[in-house]
């Protein structure tokens, strides 16, 4: 795999760039060529050989997006270990979860990281993961910042070490990453890809979708800790040979014209992000785009949950000047690329905003019904599946091959089930229109309402809670959060605080509710289920239409509800 990313380019154009990594410090980039690149890669993968990392390994990266993390990756590729990175905004408990599910024997960080002009302290989260973590033999600690960290026995320096590494000879079907992803339950799930499959699909939808000609700089400003951040910002693009951006900062540091900055300074052919960056950017007004020559631009990208409409205008109109190809990019951390997308298609055929439209080659998507029963003909919405396997489709959920099947297969039988529903058109493209079940999307991020539930349920003072997802200006979707208090519970708005704080120790900052409302009880049906729909009504004012009601096992709790969320509402437009 390594080959075909660094080797085989080294070999017809050693000086070629790689890599153009946008540093958080603003007109701080560094550039690295395809032979820098192999040599930093094999030097990585030595140093992981001679401390007894051996093919079929586990290892874990929790680094921010640089040159020395996408070598990290490819240095494990290279030696047949097996990389789990972890997002580096993830706390030290979601980052310990990960490491023991997947039975890491190493980790490999950063001393720091730098986001946004602020530290993060990357090796004193992994100390804390790793206090919990038997199978972890050696920390690997590279610098990104001058301070210094203390270390351990198990603490090793990255170090120059020799540059020639051979690599491995791989099965095709051997495992080349795992990535975890929220799901409806509660414990995040360890999605496994394979070598030869995965990175066919990814360099295929790189070079097609996005129409990547030799030459082009492409910039994906992903993050490596998410599915984007392997198919676009590493595997994709380097395979292809291609020329990807890493993008270490944010939207708005130091000003909201980060990203067109970057495009004019970098001459970004392909500009590839999220709508709730687009969101966020949007409200900042358009000067701070047209500040900045974006002639460069030839296609456009979106990706990590359906693009609104008002978004998809401004990224086109303004940041595009109504000359770029826009692309709404549907797919999944499980299908490990771009699955549907209004490119490749003929010629100039037409984009319909804020819609995927076409399936890639070798996807054929299905729409079914509640029977189970494929919903023929156009103008149509059902469960959105896929009717046939193709290369990128991840192989199982590691260690628990039985969950893959139940949460894929089962649903459909002999089909994959996404999880999503869509709508197909009159002319039959397809429009995504939400997660089917407990998932919410924040700001690209993929969170099961239940591992936001688990978490609050450690609170000695709440018995039960229930997460919603509610649409949200920037983010797309909040998290809204319904607590029960035991009755002896003291001043709830410490309660509601500590409640924030646990979230972020025990998942991630982004994924604390907005809003947490205290109720005297939730919705039950007589089986005990929560029905969470009720909520999501009254929180989307749709209270005077609930439905049925009498699988309740006592109605009178929605008034409750709907009564304690309207004194909420007042409370929060007065304060």
């Amino acid at each position: 795999l390594t080959v075909n990313c660094v080797d085989q380019h080294v070999e017809k154009s050693p000086n070629r760039v790689a890599l153009i990594w946008e540093r958080d410090e603003p007109g701080t980039a560094v550039h690295i060529t395809y032979r820098e690149l192999l040599d930093l890669t094999c030097r990585l993968a030595n140093t992981l050989k001679k401390y007894g990392i051996q093919r079929g390994d586990k290892v874990a990266i929790y680094m921010s997006v640089s040159p020395l993390s996408v070598a990290a990756m490819l240095a494990c590729a290279r030696i047949g270990a097996v990389h789990t990175v972890v997002f580096a905004g993830f706390s030290a408990e979601s980052l310990a979860g990960r490491i023991t599910d997947s039975e890491c024997k190493a980790v490999i960080t950063y001393n720091q990281g730098v986001r946004g002009g602020r530290i993060i302290e990357l090796k004193t989260t992994v100390d804390e993961a790793v206090k919990n973590c038997p199978s972890v033999k050696h920390v690997f600690v590279a610098h990104r910042t001058d301070n210094k960290v203390q270390m351990c026995d198990r603490d090793v320096p990255l170090e120059e070490v020799s540059s020639v590494c051979t690599p491995e000879s791989m099965d095709s079907e051997d495992m080349l990453f795992m990535l975890y992803t929220s799901g409806s339950t509660g414990k995040p799930k360890g999605i496994v890809h394979t070598q030869a499959g995965y990175l066919l699909y990814a360099a295929l939808t790189h070079k097609y979708v996005f129409d990547y000609q030799q030459g082009d700089v492409f910039g994906c400003v992903a993050d490596i800790g998410w599915i984007t951040g392997h198919s676009y910002v590493v595997y994709g693009p380097l395979c292809n040979g291609g020329t990807t951006v890493l993008f270490e900062s944010t939207p708005v540091y130091p000003d909201p014209g980060r990203y067109w900055e970057v495009v004019q300074r970098l001459k970004i052919n392909q500009f590839y992000g999220a709508p709730t960056a687009i969101r966020l950017l949007l409200n900042y007004g358009d000067k701070w785009v047209k500040k900045y020559d974006r002639s460069s631009l030839k296609t456009l990208g979106s990706v990590g949950e359906p693009i609104n409409n008002e978004a998809w205008q401004w990224f086109y109109h303004v940041v595009g000047e109504g000359r770029c190809t826009l692309v709404d990019t549907w797919w999944q951390t499980e299908t490990g690329g771009i699955c549907i997308a209004p490119r490749p298609s003929e010629e100039k055929a037409e984009i319909i905003p804020a819609m995927a439209m076409r399936p890639f080659f070798g996807i054929f998507p299905v729409l079914m019904d509640e029977n189970g029963r494929v919903i023929e003909g156009n103008d149509v919405s059902g469960a959105l599946c896929i009717a046939q396997p193709w290369p990128g489709l991840a192989r199982t959920i590691y260690g628990d091959h039985q969950r893959f099947v139940d949460t894929y297969f089962k649903a459909y039988p002999g089909y994959y089930f996404t999880g999503d529903g869509a709508y197909r058109t009159k002319e039959g493209y397809y429009q995504i229109t939400g997660r089917m079940d407990d998932v919410i999307n924040i700001s690209g991020h993929r969170l099961g309402t239940a591992e936001i539930e688990d978490a609050m349920a450690d609170h000695p003072d709440v018995p039960e809670t229930a997460v919603i997802g509610y649409p949200h200006a920037i983010k797309g979707e909040g998290a809204f959060a319904f607590v029960v208090l035991k009755e002896q519970a003291a001043h709830t708005d410490h309660v509601k605080e500590e409640l924030k704080t646990i979230v972020a120790t025990k998942i991630a900052k982004y994924a604390v509710p907005d809003h947490i409302l205290v109720v005297k009880r939730l919705p039950k049906t007589r089986s005990g289920k929560i029905m969470r729909r009720l909520l999501r009504k009254v929180v989307t004012e749709q209270s005077s239409n609930m439905g049925d009601v009498t699988t309740l096992d006592d109605p009178s709790v929605v008034a409750e509800i709907v009564d304690a969320y309207q004194k909420y509402k007042k409370e929060k437009s007065s304060s």
